[in-house]
């Protein structure tokens, strides 16, 4: 019997969460990863050597990596001083060596991932450099992944420059064939839609005969979803996308303890609000579960409890 295939799309702290847990479970397994990051060591790589954003890639080649533990801390390694190399990462390094070294960022990262037994397949959304630009509410035009949520203003769309962005066709062949597709929680616009948004992507969406289905966020995020209820965060997407790609969300209904929601008031940010009835107008099947882990001072989704929900769903 063949294994069912799961793609999931995304970036930022969200996804290597969400890889973790699926990798142990026996299915085909593949991420479709954001390039439009540009702040940090990965900014500067990208900047300087004219590669596309090697940091999200990089947080999932080290989720999906089967080495020895000690690989995968070399391979996360930041260096903390030295001139030229403070702020950055070896494994970003290493990936800008392999894009030199084979000619191609895509080539780089399987070659990669072959060393480090990485279990499924890797794509970044595009195999060049890829700047995201955000329109807000008031018109004014923010452009750069990190700058979009400094603005502190409401978002009206996201949009990537220089058009047009060519995917990988690997990647719009396994969106084709999945059997579900999962987007995954991070920074709704800058992490999240930066792959939505690319035409051929969007198509390959559309005519997947795999479910899509939403991870949503456990909390909002200042600058890009502050005071977002469940039901904006869809909307959002039917938005930038349309109304007919995603048919289900995943919501976290455990309650959250009144000293993290302190913590994170700070932020402010506080618990995603789940309007139930709003969702269902929407056309969308709501799955409510226990999904975060319990065990830490910062909300995360538990990477076993969301892979075995979303398991189930196959």
């Amino acid at each position: 019997m063949s294994r069912k295939k799961i793609v999931a799309i995304g970036g930022g702290t969200g996804m290597p969460v969400l890889l973790r847990g699926l990798k142990q479970l026996p299915v085909d397994l593949s991420a479709i990863v954001t390039v439009a990051d540009d702040g940090g060591s990965s900014g500067k790589l990208r900047t300087e050597l004219a590669m596309p954003a090697p940091g999200d890639i990089r947080n999932v080649i080290a989720a999906l990596a089967d080495a020895e533990p000690m690989l995968i801390d070399l391979f996360q390694h930041r260096f903390k001083n030295g001139n030229g190399l403070s702020g950055h990462s070896m494994g970003n390094l290493l990936l800008a060596a392999m894009t030199s070294i084979s000619g191609d960022f895509y080539n780089g990262i399987k070659e990669i991932s072959r060393v480090l037994k990485v279990k499924g397949n890797i794509y970044p959304i595009a195999n060049q450099n890829v700047v995201l630009h955000a329109e807000m509410m008031d018109g004014e035009i923010v452009t750069g992944e990190s700058n979009i949520p400094l603005a502190n203003k409401q978002i009206k769309r996201v949009f990537v420059s220089p058009l047009p962005v060519k995917p990988l066709p690997e990647a719009i062949e396994a969106i084709k064939q999945a059997d579900l597709i999962v987007i995954s929680p991070g920074s709704l616009y800058t992490s999240v839609m930066p792959n939505l948004i690319v035409p051929e992507i969007e198509h390959a969406l559309r005519e997947a005969r795999g479910k899509v289905v939403y991870v949503c966020n456990v909390m909002t995020q200042y600058g890009e979803t502050t005071g977002y209820t469940a039901g904006d965060h869809i909307q959002a997407i039917h938005d930038h996308i349309g109304a007919d790609i995603v048919s289900a969300i995943v919501v976290n209904n455990s309650a959250i303890e009144q000293d993290i929601r302190k913590d994170y008031a700070e932020e402010n940010a506080e618990p995603v609000v789940y309007d139930i009835s709003r969702l269902k107008s929407l056309g969308i099947e709501v799955i409510e579960a226990d999904i975060i882990d319990h065990d830490q001072r910062k909300l995360r989704h538990d990477t076993h409890k969301i892979a075995k929900l979303l398991y189930a769903m196959l």
